[in-house]
């Protein structure tokens, strides 16, 4: 069986949010012919900038079920598309789009469907979205999202308009998702780089890799995981750059302690040591065997779980392909990667 963990998903029709609110930034989804459309930014004065081009998958979940039956996907995860986070709007705007994307999402994932045995796990389920420039307004769509629409746990950002996360006015809506049990899924955005990182694809490439290892520090050197022990939190793209660079961070710590907290755990006491798993869960879009094996050695194969980024041309276009290539697995590992830690991470049960 494969979950997976890391798919976004936008309504098909959605109303002219610059114009109910008065001010431009906002993304609409213009339908360019059949089966495509592309998503678009409002400008000043009127005028749009293309974002990105897009199929139906985006939007169809027949489509959706069409593509997980070709690549023996059984659930998708959805969640929003991270350019929909909106930090940078007024709180009640964000608030507002948020609920009509997390109702949409509820509704796909409460829709029947003939083909599933009973008692089997739902061909999708959801994260929802929060205004987290407002904690009092993402507290109350997060308890929504969890009580009312059944959402499994929601999607933030890597930080809230420059503020990263352990920034204490977060910590309310982090110690709300411990509370109500949601799984917290990170993924970047409002990469860092600016200039610099125009050409080559690179806030795609460099930006959000570090971007995701911004946050991991900020989760970990921050307390946050210390403060909320049953906090279930997943990190994008297999955790970014930070295991590729945990060396380097154990070194930094020990040669200038006085740069941290002074009760600061060294990074490593949060990730797999005798027998125990990792802390916190990434998934396993990497792209490469080595740096997969280097995840696996850092976190346990209970706290890597398959994602790919669906429908995007940077995801993995077969999920699961990167784990059946590692012939080395055991078959309980490769369970792991492939269902077991999404079953955990959303608390859904074990393979």
């Amino acid at each position: 069986m494969k979950i997976d963990l890391h798919t976004h998903i936008l309504p098909q029709h959605w109303p002219d949010w610059t114009r109910r609110c008065g001010y431009p930034g906002w993304i609409e989804l213009e339908h360019t012919g059949p089966g495509c459309g592309r998503m678009c930014r409002s400008l000043e004065g009127g005028g749009k900038e293309p974002f990105r081009d897009i199929g139906s998958n985006l939007w169809d979940t027949t489509a959706r079920l069409v593509d997980m039956q070709a690549t023996g996907v059984a659930t998708q995860v959805l969640s929003t598309v991270p350019v929909m986070f909106s930090h940078w709007a007024k709180a009640q705007d964000a608030y507002d789009l948020h609920r009509l994307l997390n109702d949409h999402i509820a509704e796909v994932c409460r829709a029947p469907s003939p083909r599933l045995a009973p008692g089997a796990l739902k061909e999708f389920v959801g994260l929802g979205v929060l205004p987290l420039q407002d904690p009092d307004l993402a507290c109350r769509e997060l308890e929504r999202s969890m009580k009312e629409l059944g959402l499994r746990g929601v999607q933030i950002g890597t930080n809230v308009n420059g503020q990263n996360l352990d920034d204490p006015r977060l910590r309310p809506v982090l110690r709300l998702a411990a509370q109500l049990g949601a799984a917290v899924f990170v993924h970047p955005w409002d990469m860092l780089g600016g200039e610099r990182m125009r050409k080559y694809w690179m806030p795609w490439l460099v930006g959000m890799p570090t971007e995701t290892t911004i946050a991991i520090m900020s989760i970990l050197f921050g307390g946050v995981l210390d403060e909320l022990p049953n906090l279930r939190i997943c990190f994008a793209h297999g955790g970014g750059s930070f295991a590729g660079t945990i060396g380097r961070i154990s070194h930094g710590l020990e040669a200038r302690r006085d740069l941290f907290p002074p009760d600061a755990k060294h990074p490593r006491e949060y990730l797999a040591s005798g027998g125990r798993p990792a802390r916190f869960w990434v998934d396993s879009l990497v792209h490469e065997p080595l740096a997969l094996e280097t995840l696996i050695a850092l976190m346990d194969p209970s706290r890597i779980a398959l994602g790919s980024d669906y429908p995007f041309p940077l995801g993995e276009e077969h999920p699961g392909t990167l784990i059946a290539g590692m012939r080395a697995l055991t078959p309980q590992a490769r369970e792991m990667l492939l269902s077991g830690a999404a079953l955990q991470f959303l608390d859904l049960g074990s393979p």
